[in-house]
């Protein structure tokens, strides 16, 4: 039988949280991940991993405080679900769903949501997985879907208003970003350095707050990238990608 771990306030700071694990270079992303999860936790927010060394996880938090540009009532929605590696094919990602299934209806929720798209995208969910269980696409922008697992038939989830626009004021090239993810501080310094050192304008929009993840102009999962005023893409960028991506 798997055994698996919930983190809490007492056993944060020895556990790994799994994206990040055995990489020093990433060690300010994972303090600044488990300070964003310990913020969270009186949200309701739940990051289950297997009890083992790998990155095998489902995390997730009622939609009324998740940090994602989606508005709805009473909806538990999944940030992420990862099983990597030798781990696959084993069934724990569906033992890990069916986790957060139920702790959904036990906390008498309406259903639950994730974030996919029609194709495969880094740090996106696979939407197969999901259809098997019973998800269905409830909403969409471009080729990001909403998917749902309804309980009952009351409303549910959407898109909000200003994740539609996919665009922005700024002509310079701007990624926004937030310490969900323990890869993003990383990638942040050796871009702003990168850019520094070629003479490149490069802005970063820091998402830090409740309202700024609700109201962000795209449909955000820890980082967007646009340029010229428009979206590009929702990749974690290093050095040689965005050379590769603006050239």
């Amino acid at each position: 039988m798997n055994e698996y771990i919930n983190l809490d306030e007492k056993n944060i700071e020895e556990e790994h949280i799994c994206c990040a694990i055995g990489d020093p270079k990433h060690q300010d992303g994972v303090d600044k991940k488990k300070e964003w999860i310990k913020s969270k936790l009186k949200d309701g927010h739940v990051f289950r991993k297997l009890n083992a060394r790998g990155k095998i996880f489902i995390e997730y938090e009622p939609i009324e405080t998740a940090w994602v540009p989606i508005i709805g009532k009473n909806y538990m929605h999944i940030y992420c679900l990862w099983v990597a590696g030798s781990f696959k094919g084993k069934g724990i990602g569906k033992e890990l769903l069916e986790y957060a299934i139920e702790d959904a209806k036990k906390k008498k929720m309406s259903g639950v949501c994730t974030l996919v798209s029609q194709k495969k995208k880094p740090f996106i969910g696979d939407k197969k997985f999901f259809e098997h269980y019973g998800f269905k696409v409830v909403d969409t922008i471009n080729d990001y879907e909403l998917m749902t697992l309804q309980f009952d038939d009351k409303e549910t989830p959407k898109f909000s208003d200003s994740a539609r626009k996919m665009e922005i004021d700024s002509q310079d090239f701007t990624i926004y970003y937030s310490n969900e993810c323990p890869y993003v501080e990383y990638e942040v310094k050796e871009l702003s350095d990168y850019a520094k050192d070629n003479g490149i304008k490069l802005n970063f929009v820091k998402i830090d707050s409740l309202e700024k993840a609700k109201n962000t102009p795209c449909v955000f999962n820890n980082w967007a990238n646009f340029y010229k005023g428009k979206f590009v893409s929702n990749t974690i960028l290093n050095a040689n990608a965005f050379e590769k991506l603006i050239k």
